[in-house]
């Protein structure tokens, strides 16, 4: 299995990607408390998310793609934070990374990828929910900046026990 980042490239996401995704994202759904979707998807029940990913503006869905196989390695997203107007320049951000390519800094190419596409935009917070106990997602947040800003407990009922979210949040853009 390729360690070098450079045998990585990270591109916005296209349709083609629909099952990719879609199966990555089901194994947090089956697997973790990650998400607290219960249900895993079909791929067409996902169009509708991947088509809310322009490959430009404020939402952006970018891909890590293994160069030579094609495999998708994980994703990183930017959405809206709340459907009301005055959040609009706030996005919510998510990354999830296939299983088995921990320490591989998957995440960490995502991020920077994703923070670098959203410079140019009207954003001026991102804003990261974490399921606890999360500690790799944890330093991957804080190590982009973002801080700890409060914690809902016991938010989320999954697996037959409740969970706490941590909130994480980083300033971007200038300040006005």
């Amino acid at each position: 299995m390729p360690t070098e980042r450079t045998e990585v490239q990270v591109r916005p996401a296209v349709e083609a990607d629909l099952e990719a995704l879609t199966d990555l994202y089901n194994h947090y759904v089956r697997e973790t408390a990650v998400t607290f979707d219960t249900v895993a998807f079909l791929p067409e029940e996902r169009r509708p998310w991947l088509l809310s990913h322009p490959e430009d503006g404020p939402h952006r869905l970018l891909v890590a793609q293994e160069r030579d196989s094609g495999r998708v390695l994980g994703y990183v997203t930017s959405s809206p934070f709340r459907s009301k107007p005055a959040y609009s320049t706030s996005v919510e951000v998510s990354v999830y990374c296939a299983p088995g390519t921990a320490g591989r800094g998957i995440g960490t190419l995502l991020y920077k990828a994703l923070l670098e596409a959203l410079e140019g935009e009207d954003v001026h917070r991102a804003y990261a929910g974490i399921a606890q106990p999360n500690e790799a997602s944890v330093r991957l947040h804080e190590r982009f900046g973002f801080r700890h800003v409060g914690t809902y407990e016991e938010v989320g009922r999954k697996f037959g026990r409740y969970w706490d979210v941590a909130w994480y949040e980083l300033p971007l853009g200038p300040r006005t």
